[in-house]
This record gives structure tokens, C-alpha cells and sequence, in this order.
């Protein structure tokens, strides 16, 4: 077979073929695999022998990169520039036009997972947003979280859209990748938990009331989970897209609302996004939380049943963030304010509902999301498809790119995913959630993006998280800033600075010991 994706390779052969780069391409290395059969994709996450493999062809791929001819050479020092080269008039805006600023490098190759919330980078390439800002702007279209995470912190490309967690856990976690910042969330929304036919059915007859809600579904699944072990069947298998996300998170909160633990009672599984639809045709996975258009797309192939949206769970939750190394944010300071500045004009354009139809046209392309424009619709119109036999439903803040600060990069979210991380059992006691927050999370950046572009932003960096059940406003200097509902499902607050009390507050579900807490996630490591 033929893959661009190192994990799959890794896993299915008994011997891999490595190619050089470009239309000369010859055969660049090969790597024989001595991994017993059969191979567990769970169990071999941590496996050194696994992850051996798995470096030396991501090396490979990074070495032969961009010159095969010169790829053990070792790298000459980059030339000085000219004080003038890459000089770039700023446009109009607070920042006032005229303003100059050099950008470091022009030419970029930024990645992204085919998903309704690429969006911002497909628009801003589309539309010439990057251009504006002086940058020559490639997209790469990756098949995985675990290829967005390594492409960029081995170089090969630039920065990428990330889920919001992924940066956290790189700075939590050096083993894999480079230590990484964000200075821009993408979106708020926008992932849904859906079922096989069959699991729903199981739900429906358990005659459990308000079987719509989010806390009502969660009783239904929790009654049919009973019903298994009282018959000794099997668990039933859910899919995420990758350990440190929202999906992982809120699907576990969703769970353990009704009681469900979710390292016990179920076993969950690690699916790139594109493929769960796969999965539940093949019978391999009962339900799972992924993003859009995906769930759409189980809805109308008739492969499934859309419970609730990841909103019904956390009003407005983060989603996915721009994020870079470390490294290269700080070598590339003007380059990374410019990319952040054309984000949030395409966020801009995407909220306004008149745009909404032509996102989806861009979006439907092979190139990028490759889905049809009705199913791409579906959500960014926010008409949701909950099931093949019943009418869309009204969920107008399923998809939100702008609006309600939704681009600010606040460090009160990234603190509530480190307290999901230890409450889960990803990782120790965080003793000072803050100062990670404020290691990779960088509102500064932000902030002056959006002066250029004359656009208000938080003063404040922290805000309490789930005290809202609708719209409000947050008051900067005498500017507002509408905000939506903020609210989680089962009425908690979340403060960073009571993050020790937040965490101890869930507790652990009976059923659990922490050491096995501890591996049921570590083996989905991807």
C-alpha cells in the first residue's frame, strides 16, 4: 500500500519503502519492522519499539524534506538578509497605514486536518488574506493530529491548525515534539457525539426520559451499559480523535454526568477524524465524539445517530487553535503576528451568515475537506442533521469562528484542559496550572493582530468559565465585547485559581484506581 501516514505505515507493515522527495523521486531508505503479529494500535502507543520505528521515518521524511541531494549535509548557516528585504506596508487599521514591518519569512507551509474548522486557513488562503499580509501561504492537507503535531515540531511545516489541548500537552510531555504556543483559538464548537442505529435503539428502549438532552442521553447510555454487564457482553467501543482534546474531554464529562466511567465501563479508541465514519459501517465502534462534517456524514450515509453537540455540553467551548513552535515563534515574531492577523480576518469573514455558503464551496474541494456541500452545510448554515428520518434542527452557534471573543486565546481555557488532563489521569498533580497556561497560551500576540485591525480584545487574560446561561458582555476600557452562554451541563464554575479544589470536586468514580486510570489513557497516546 501506499500512505503519507507514518502511524499506519508503522502499524500494517512488515517493511517500509521511503521515498525521496519531488518527480525524481527514488527509493530513499528502507525500514524493515520487527513488531510482533498481532498488533494492538492501544497497546503499541507506548511501545519503545513502535515509537523507534516511528522516528526514524519521521527523520527521514524531515531530512529529505525539501532537498533529497543535500539531505545529509549538514544544514550552512542562513544567510544575512538585507535590511530592506521582506519590508511589508501594514494595512489600515489602529495599527495606520504606512506602518512597515520586516516579516522573517514569507513562505510558509501550514497544516490542517480536513474538518469544517479549517475554515479560517482555507479562507484566508482563498481569499488572499495571507497575501495581504505579505506571506506566500501553502496548505497541507494531514491525515492525522499525531502528523499535525510531529510535521510541525520537526520543521516540516510551519504551524498548524491544532486542537486547542495538543500545545499543553507538548509542554507537559517532551517526548513528543518541541515545546509549542498559541496566540489564536480558531472557533468555538462545533463536535457532536453520535451512535450506530443500533446503540440508539438500545437507548430508546430503555424508556429513559428527555432522551434529547445532553444529561438524558447519558442516563439512556449508562442504562444500556448496565443491561451488558448484568449480561456479560462485551464493552462497547467509543472513538476520539487523539487523547488531548475536547472530544476526549467533553465526551468523558458527558459520561461521567450520568455516572459512566468512561477508563471502565467502555473502551475508547483513537480514530483520525475522517475515518469514524468508516469505523461505524464496519461495525468497529459504537459511537463517537468527532467534528464536523463528519457526524453529518454518518447521519446521511445512515450509518448513525447524533445525540447532542459538544455545545450542549460546555456552551461555547474552545475548539482549535493556530499554533507554531516555540522556536519559531520566537525567531519569526513579525511573520507569526501577520499569520494571526489574516486568521482573524477570514474569522471575520465566516461569521458573517451571507459568506456561510461559499465557505462551504471552498471547503468541498478534493484539496481540502473533500465532503459535499450540502453535507458541509448542514453545520455551517446551523441547520444540524441529528438523523436521516427527522428534519434538521436550528443550532446557530454550532459553528462560531469570530463572534463572541472567540478567537482570543484565553488562558482560563487552557488551564480548565490541564485540570480535564489530571483529572483523567493523562498526567501527575499540575502544582502550578497557571504558569503552563502562560507558558504556551500567548494573548500578547493576539492583541496586537488585532489592533492592526482595529478590533477590541480582553483586557483580561482569566475569566470564570461556566457562570453564564446567555448572552452577556464583558466591558473592555468602555468598549463591549458581546459574549454568548458559558454554561457546562451539569451547572459548575471553573476558576484557575481554585483549579485544586475544581479537580478534587469530580473525584474518581468508584470503579477506578488511579494506576489503571492512568494506563487505559496512556495507551491511546497516537
Amino acid at each position: 500500500m501506499i500512505t503519507h501516514d507514518v502511524d499506519e505505515a508503522v502499524l500494517l507493515s512488515d517493511r517500509i519503502i521511503m521515498m525521496t522527495n519531488g518527480p525524481s523521486a527514488t527509493v530513499g531508505e528502507i525500514l524493515d519492522i520487527n513488531l510482533e503479529r498481532p498488533r494492538d494500535r492501544l497497546a503499541l502507543a507506548e511501545d519503545p519499539a513502535f515509537n523507534h520505528y516511528r522516528a526514524e521515518v519521521v527523520k527521514f521524511l524531515h531530512e529529505r524534506h525539501s532537498n533529497p541531494a543535500k539531505a545529509m549535509e549538514k544544514p550552512a548557516a542562513p544567510a544575512p538578509q538585507p535590511a530592506a528585504a521582506n519590508v511589508y506596508q501594514l494595512p489600515t487599521g489602529k495599527g495606520g497605514a504606512g506602518t512597515t514591518r520586516h516579516l522573517e519569512k514569507t513562505d510558509l507551509a501550514l497544516g490542517f486536518v480536513p474538518l469544517t474548522d479549517c475554515a479560517p486557513l482555507v479562507v484566508a488562503k482563498e481569499r488572499g488574506l495571507f497575501a495581504r499580509q505579505g506571506l506566500n501561504v501553502e496548505l497541507s492537507r494531514e491525515s492525522s493530529w499525531a502528523n499535525v503535531r510531529d510535521k510541525v515540531s520537526t520543521g516540516m511545516l510551519d504551524g498548524a491548525q491544532m486542537l486547542a489541548a495538543m500545545p499543553l500537552a507538548a509542554a507537559l510531555d517532551g517526548r513528543h515534539g518541541q515545546p509549542m504556543v498559541t496566540a489564536m483559538s480558531l472557533d468555538l464548537n462545533g463536535n457532536a457525539i453520535t451512535v450506530s442505529k443500533q446503540l440508539y435503539g438500545r437507548m430508546v428502549a430503555t424508556g429513559v426520559d428527555d432522551i434529547d438532552s445532553a444529561a438524558g442521553s447519558a442516563r439512556a447510555l449508562k442504562a444500556v451499559i448496565d443491561q451488558d454487564k448484568a449480561a456479560g457482553r462485551p464493552k462497547m467501543t467509543f472513538a476520539v480523535v487523539f487523547p488531548q482534546s475536547s472530544h476526549n474531554y467533553l465526551l468523558r464529562y458527558w459520561m461521567a454526568d450520568a455516572g459512566i466511567d468512561p477508563d471502565n465501563d467502555v473502551r475508547l479508541t483513537v480514530v483520525p477524524p475522517p475515518q469514524v465514519g468508516h469505523y461505524l459501517r464496519a461495525g468497529m465502534i459504537d459511537g463517537c465524539c468527532v467534528g464536523e462534517p463528519w457526524n453529518t456524514y454518518a447521519v446521511t450515509e445512515g450509518l448513525g445517530r447524533t445525540l447532542v453537540t459538544s455545545y450542549d455540553i460546555w456552551n461555547n467551548h474552545p475548539e482549535k487553535v493556530f499554533a507554531v513552535t516555540r522556536n519559531w515563534a520566537q525567531a519569526n515574531p513579525n511573520t507569526h503576528e501577520a499569520v494571526i492577523t489574516a486568521l482573524l480576518e477570514a474569522c471575520q469573514w465566516l461569521d458573517d451568515p451571507a459568506n456561510r455558503r461559499e465557505a462551504c464551496e471552498l471547503l468541498s474541494h478534493g484539496r481540502y475537506v473533500n465532503a459535499p456541500v450540502d453535507v458541509l452545510e448542514k453545520s455551517l448554515t446551523g441547520t444540524l442533521q441529528f438523523s436521516s428520518d427527522e428534519s434538521p434542527r436550528a443550532a446557530p452557534d454550532y459553528n462560531i469562528f469570530h463572534r463572541n471573543a472567540a478567537n482570543f486565546p484565553w488562558r482560563s481555557h487552557a488551564v480548565w484542559f490541564l485540570s480535564q488532563m489530571q483529572r483523567w489521569g493523562q498526567v501527575d498533580e499540575i502544582a502550578k496550572p497557571e504558569a503552563i497556561a502562560e507558558s504556551v497560551y500567548q494573548p500578547e500576540v493576539y492583541r496586537a493582530a488585532a489592533d492592526t485591525l482595529g478590533l477590541a480584545s480582553p483586557k483580561q487574560d482569566y475569566k470564570v468559565e461556566g457562570q453564564h446561561d446567555s448572552a452577556w458582555v464583558l466591558d473592555v476600557s468602555g468598549t463591549p465585547i458581546e459574549m454568548g452562554p458559558d454554561r457546562f451541563m451539569d451547572g459548575r464554575c471553573f476558576e484557575a485559581e481554585a483549579y485544586a479544589d475544581y479537580v478534587a470536586g469530580f473525584g474518581l468514580p468508584a470503579s477506578a484506581e488511579p494506576a489503571d486510570r492512568v494506563e487505559s489513557v496512556t495507551k491511546q497516546v497516537s
